[in-house]
């Protein structure tokens, strides 16, 4: 390897490995699914390579149980699947949310509901990530849009997932895993790698819930000497479960607190174009590169129009979109749904501008002339 790093012909799913071994995976528990499958293949090579586990699991339940407990013992740990198996996903989801469990889960959408179109494109599961396991809780959900982003915001996934104890999703699409491209991979000592918060304190000092000025507090791995108990029951700062409001309520807003007070470290849009931009194009994921040539052939007919592509989809990045509803005449979010992003600009937009959405089911990409044939139209 130069010093400059591997030049590489990858598509998005083997970026991803890639990602999640500079970041220092060493667990990998999945079940195969189209399209996230190369994902697993190429991790079964790779991990036992570099002294990780891998483990293809009878389902995808078991697939994030085993995660979480590898998490718990210490090791950064990640899955992969699609559609029907994040579905299966949301309950273990849920647990490693309430326990505070770091790792990372890439859900590769496809066309959906149920089986729905396993080898065609989709944006479908976009409110799913937010919201799929009951209750309220908080999550951070990543959409990359090109090859080498699959290996950046891989690496940014363990790392925030680390950083604040909370699964995070990474959440790409058919188009993206499957795009093969020519990149340039960094040399690992350019990456930067944050490991989670370990206790300093004598074991019978350890607190393993405790409230901190982040909100979130160091963990001890399994066989270390610090015992503590983990529930998916609403527990106490010491792992108990509990039913005292004095407990519940301030447990359940530092979960909250510890991802709201660090959204600049968490929120990421890409702006292309947006100076003087009347005209604005919201897009993430696949369809953010169609967008991006379709503003760029727009501009070169004389409407001015922008984009805020979207990086980080949740929390969404309010603060970072909002100054741009206050000055554009209209806002077009293109994807591949019937409008999950859409509605969410719709809500913050609040009669600011006017929204418009371009959406399609069909498992097909939208083109950039589709887009670009909308906004000669607005």
């Amino acid at each position: 390897m130069s010093d400059t790093g591997r030049v590489m012909l990858l598509q998005g799913n083997e970026a991803v490995v890639e990602g999640a071994l500079a970041a220092g995976c060493r667990f990998f528990a999945g079940y195969p699914i189209t399209p996230a499958t190369e994902i697993s293949e190429v991790m079964s090579v790779r991990l036992p390579a570099v002294g990780g586990v891998f483990i293809q699991m009878e389902d995808e339940i078991a697939s994030l149980g085993a995660v979480i407990g590898a998490s718990l013992a210490g090791a950064k740990a990640m899955t992969a699947t699609s559609g029907p198996g994040f579905s299966l996903m949301q309950e273990n989801l849920g647990f490693a949310v309430i326990a505070e469990v770091p790792c990372v889960i890439v859900n590769v959408m496809r066309g959906g509901p149920s089986t729905g179109l396993p080898t065609h494109v989709s944006q479908g599961d976009v409110q799913q990530a937010r919201w799929g396991t009951h209750g309220d809780h908080p999550i951070i959900v990543l959409a990359p849009a090109t090859t080498r982003e699959c290996f950046d915001l891989t690496v940014l996934a363990f790392n925030l997932s680390e950083k604040f104890r909370i699964p995070v999703i990474l959440l790409s699409d058919e188009v993206v895993a499957h795009t093969r491209e020519k990149i340039t991979l960094p040399h690992p000592r350019e990456v930067e790698v944050v490991e989670r918060l370990k206790p300093t304190m004598p074991p019978e000092w350890y607190i393993p819930y405790e409230d901190t000025p982040r909100g979130v507090p160091p963990m001890a791995s399994f066989g270390d000497g610090y015992r503590y108990h983990v529930t998916g029951l609403i527990h106490d700062v010491r792992g108990f479960p509990t039913e005292r409001p004095d407990e519940i309520v301030p447990f359940l807003d530092r979960l909250f607190r510890k991802i709201h007070q660090h959204l600049h470290e968490i929120c990421r849009v890409e702006e292309f174009l947006t100076e003087e931009a009347d005209l604005l194009v919201v897009a993430y994921g696949s369809v953010a590169r169609s967008a991006k040539r379709a503003v760029r052939e727009a501009r070169a007919r004389g409407v001015k129009a922008g984009l805020v592509r979207l990086i980080t989809l949740w929390p969404f990045p309010r603060r970072w979109l909002e100054p741009h509803l206050r000055r554009v005449r209209a806002v077009l979010v293109p994807e591949l749904n019937r409008g999950q992003i859409s509605r969410e600009v719709s809500r913050i937009n609040q009669g600011l501008t006017r929204v418009e959405k371009l959406n399609r089911i069909d498992g097909r990409l939208l083109t950039p002339e589709e887009i670009l044939g909308r906004l000669m139209k607005m």
